[in-house]
């Protein structure tokens, strides 16, 4: 055997097997005979698999089960095999014929000490549906397994709780609500930020759905998850201004350049997790300010900018740079970036291009402002009346809060016309009511037909009612129109709010994008990549239109496979 020969040779003496059932177990056994280490993972918190659920009701003497129990205690009792139970393999990578495999391993929550005596099981007050057979009973939180010869094996099968797993970045809720509970707000906020690199931003704009799947709900109401989250935030908040919080750290640098195009939440989180691992990342900003849609959509009475600034402040600590007013364009492109020695780049510049009503007269007359535009002004300082009487068209958040902006700016009546009831608006039910509360007035269930003008400007807009029909590709009712329903609203300032999408004007006609028909980046939605090598996108040029949360999760998904990519 030549030098080469033994060297892939000894590569290959270490083995992984994952899944401890009959065919793992019987593929760790011929692997250890042949000489090689074996690392046998199982997710479950003893061997067997299948065979070991039917040991359960099976009779003794079936070969099967004998065969299956006999094959346990051979690999349990062979020195090459290390068996990882309660465990599952995590991220693998190969780099010179080597394998490198992570392997997370979750506690039995029950002492070594245990003696089975059983009296757990009686007293156990939490009753969860049995996943191990098949969700057709209920169990104890702790329960046994393991064949009969080898004793029973005690443990705690902790299960995602309904708010972690409807959370969008899954955030530990139960964890960090406990450290609160127990005044240990430092450790809570460090759970927080183990998901979610916004925590102040999301504790006061986050739709937070993960209380609408909250337990407590079907008792009497749901916790207070996102108020909890912004108390703790805002304590971090003051002992960082204080100088009584450690500020984050960071690996050791990596040397290696990330270009993020876009400081909204996506771009935002990208460096975040790229700056944590060590790469140098520098964020280009097309807005004088940072944040994307956070800081120029958002009003400031909801999103403070105190607020905003100081989880980006926190971001920036960690040594990202952001260049403000440095867009894309077709002379500064993404190919320039990688000439400039950056090694990955994520698009994230959002959905900042509104859509047109498509009724007649819009083009013929002055008086309309896009919602984004419109906001975009506002929130750049432009704090001029844009109007006396104001329609906004849509039901979404954009249209509340520029229906509420308007209100604020002095207009003396601003009207929402939504084209559904109020039960499909998908606005933030506790925006639309502070609407009503502050004077705006909300038609449901009516639809422009077409504007009206006066000496070239807008006058009015002639509505017609509707009524709920089918359900549409959206899972809600079609609204349809009622026949000779007509009515008319006055007006000086058309806004239509009916939702956005990405601008990618900037882009070069040889861009090489795979681009969608909504104006969307395509990606591999696993990893975030786009169809050019070390590009990745996320966010609202992805989705289109959607919530701050949502657009953290891109980012989180972006950043890791960047960071495998750049590995």
């Amino acid at each position: 055997m030549s030098k080469e020969e033994a060297n892939i040779e000894a590569k290959r003496r270490e083995v992984i097997v994952v899944g401890g059932g009959a065919a793992g177990m019987r593929s760790a056994l011929e692997a250890a005979a042949g000489g090689a280490k074996v690392y046998l993972v199982e997710r479950s918190a003893f061997l067997g698999g299948d065979l070991l659920k039917a040991d359960r009701v099976a009779p003794e003497d079936l070969p099967a089960i004998c065969a299956s129990s006999k094959m346990i205690g051979e690999v349990l009792g062979n020195p090459a095999i290390e068996v990882y139970t309660n465990s599952t393999l995590g991220r693998v990578s190969v780099k010179d014929g080597r394998v490198k495999a992570r392997i997370s391993m979750s506690a039995r929550r029950v002492s070594a000490e245990c003696t089975a005596c059983g009296k757990c099981l009686l007293v156990c007050p939490i009753k969860p549906y049995d996943t191990y057979n098949e969700g057709l009973m209920l169990r104890t939180a702790i329960d046994f397994q393991g064949p009969r010869e080898f004793g029973w094996t005690y443990n705690i099968e902790k299960e995602t709780p309904a708010c972690q797993e409807r959370c969008p970045v899954h955030i530990d809720m139960r964890r960090y609500v406990g450290l609160i509970a127990q005044g240990r707000y430092e450790e809570a906020i460090g759970v927080i930020r183990e998901k979610n690199p916004l925590p102040a931003v999301c504790g006061l704009v986050c739709p937070h759905p993960c209380e609408s799947v909250c337990n407590r709900g079907h008792q009497d109401e749901p916790v207070a998850i996102d108020a909890l989250k912004r108390f703790v935030a805002g304590y971090e908040i003051e002992m960082r201004k204080a100088g009584k919080m450690a500020p984050p750290k960071r690996a050791k640098d990596k040397k290696k350049k990330v270009a993020v195009v876009g400081a909204g939440p996506a771009g935002l989180t990208v460096a975040h997790d790229l700056a944590l691992e060590g790469y140098r990342c520098t964020i280009f900003e097309e807005a004088p300010v940072t944040g994307g849609m956070l800081y120029l959509c958002i009003p400031e009475y909801r999103l403070p900018r105190d607020i905003l600034m100081s989880d980006i402040d926190y971001i920036k600590d960690l040594g990202v740079d952001i260049k403000l007013e440095t867009p894309l364009t077709r002379d500064f492109t993404v190919d320039d970036l990688f000439k400039q020695g950056y090694k990955a780049v994520f698009l994230g510049v959002g959905a900042h291009a509104g859509l047109k009503l498509r009724v007649p007269g819009e083009d013929d007359y002055e008086g309309f402002l896009d919602c984004i535009k419109f906001l975009r002004a506002v929130n750049l300082g432009d704090k001029t009346k844009p109007g006396n009487k104001v329609i906004v068209i849509g039901g979404g958040n954009s249209a509340i809060d520029s229906a509420r902006t308007a209100i604020r700016l002095g207009c003396e009546e601003v009207t929402i016309l939504y084209r559904r009831s109020r039960r499909e608006m998908p606005a933030n039910p506790w925006e639309v009511d502070a609407a009503e509360e502050e004077g705006v007035k909300i038609h449901y269930l009516a639809a422009p037909v077409k504007i009206l003008g006066k000496g070239g400007k807008v006058a009015g807009m002639e509505c017609t009612r509707m009524e709920l029909g089918k359900l549409d590709a959206s899972g809600r009712r079609r609204p349809v129109p009622v026949a000779g329903s007509e009515f008319t609203v006055e007006a000086d300032l058309i806004i239509p709010a009916i939702s956005q999408q990405p601008d990618i004007s900037f882009l070069p006609d040889d861009h090489g994008f795979e681009i969608s028909r909504w104006n969307s980046f395509v990606i591999n939605e696993s990893t975030g990549e786009t169809n050019r090598e070390g590009v990745f996108a996320g966010g609202d040029d992805v989705t289109g239109p959607a919530t701050v949360i949502e657009a953290i999760q891109a980012g989180h998904i972006a950043a890791q496979h960047m960071k495998e990519y750049l590995e």
